[in-house]
């Protein structure tokens, strides 16, 4: 049995947050059923290359992009522009305890979907709403992306190399805002749940893409609001803790640069880390022996320290460090992620029979729970794969039925 086995979520959702949160729902156990655009389905359908290439080799329009944030969940197109679509909604809300929707403020309530009245044939229904600016505010109307997130949220001003030596604003490699409101999400309708188990009332759970952005500032945010003063890019470096950062080490054995993260958290590991890198001086030194003298002192001190990270090999470094236990690491590409022995000790790769494809690899649920493991039974679905399973099973729906819904391309 799975955690929320019997909790069946409509999802309304499409591209990365929204869908990001029912997987997560649905790897714990939720029926999740995907309702789709008839024909195109959802956009990260078509966002590629690459897509997923069939057992011929031949290229499909199954994009790695979708196929990595919709695992067991199950595929219904349905357009709900149409006043059938809606009424078609309508019914499935009956048979469900959670909705979730990532819509622009207001469509909802065009198409007779909003909360109000939802809530109203359903009253313990939890309706999960993700938008980039909540459900008020003089934002929110606007449309919300990550990238103009990560920048309005104050993200791209602490990321990036110093602006003395050329840097500027960067965005984080992979859609954080996004990935984060989708996380928070899962809590917030987690926790709404068990409000309706104690009192039978569902509610809305109102997210945005800023106020996760926001959240997510974490100490920087709480160093500004503290100090009031802005902190600023520092590349690999950390705000509040020296040495923590990226080194340059001697060249790889091809001669191309190499480097190695040091993560020195407390003044316990900095004194093992100088007696492994041979200069104890600097531990004992008042200017650099506690962490505030470090971080206060960071200009004089890391430049010693490059000096010295350059004098070994990046094997040579990670070995001597690990065994002083100093905390430190590679920086993998993924290829090199994929490969590595922990990441395959942890089965963080799973493999999915795949109506295209009998062996489709995809990255797994981080979630591990001893007594109810998250579920592995439904790849990724083709658009409208369970349209009529579901209609049937939930609705009753006749064939005669199906047949008119789909005549007038409801479904």
């Amino acid at each position: 049995m799975n955690s929320l086995q019997g909790i069946r979520i409509l999802d309304l959702s499409r591209v990365l947050a929204g869908p990001w949160c029912t997987q997560t729902l649905a790897d714990l156990g939720a029926d999740v059923i995907k309702i789709e655009r008839p024909d195109t389905g959802d956009d990260t359908r078509s966002w590629g290359p690459p897509f997923l290439r069939d057992e011929q080799g031949a290229e499909t329009q199954e994009a790695a992009y979708y196929l990595g944030t919709n695992r067991n969940k199950r595929s219904v197109t349905c357009d709900i522009s149409q006043l059938a679509g809606q009424t078609l909604i309508r019914e499935l809300v009956t048979h469900c305890d959670v909705f979730v929707e990532n819509f622009k403020v207001g469509d909802m309530a065009r198409y007779g979907l909003d909360y109000a009245s939802l809530s109203a044939i359903n009253p313990r229904l939890v309706y999960c709403s993700i938008t980039g600016f909540g459900q008020n505010g003089p934002y929110a109307e606007r449309a919300g992306y990550d990238y103009a997130i990560q920048g309005m949220g104050g993200l791209m001003s602490i990321t990036g190399e110093r602006d003395d030596l050329g840097g500027g604003p960067q965005k984080v490699g992979v859609a954080v805002a996004d990935l984060m409101t989708g996380m928070y999400a899962t809590v917030g309708i987690l926790a709404a749940l068990r409000h309706v188990e104690k009192t039978g009332e569902g509610q809305q759970v109102d997210m945005a893409l800023l106020d996760t952005q926001v959240a997510m500032l974490a100490n920087l945010g709480a160093n500004y609001l503290v100090s009031g003063k802005v902190p600023q890019r520092i590349g690999n470096a950390h705000q509040n803790i020296v040495p923590y950062q990226v080194f340059e080490v001697s060249p790889a054995a091809d001669g191309s640069k190499d480097h190695l993260i040091l993560a020195v958290g407390n003044d316990s590991q900095y004194v093992k880390f100088c007696k492994v890198a041979n200069i104890p001086e600097l531990a004992s030194n008042p200017l650099f022996s506690k962490n505030r003298d470090r971080v206060i002192n960071r200009g004089q001190l890391v430049p010693m320290l490059e000096e010295v990270m350059r004098t070994r090999t990046k094997a040579d470094w990670l070995t001597a460090l690990e065994a002083e236990k100093v905390p430190c690491g590679a920086i993998n590409n993924l290829a090199e992620v994929f490969a590595d022995p922990q990441i395959e000790a942890r089965h963080m790769v799973t493999h999915w029979k795949h109506p295209i494809k009998s062996d489709l690899r995809l990255v797994s649920s981080p979630i591990k729970l001893s007594a109810t493991p998250v579920r592995t039974d439904l790849p990724p679905p083709l658009l409208g794969q369970h349209t009529e399973e579901v209609l049937r099973s939930l609705l009753n729906y006749s064939a005669t039925q199906l047949a008119e819904l789909r005549q007038k391309a409801v479904i």
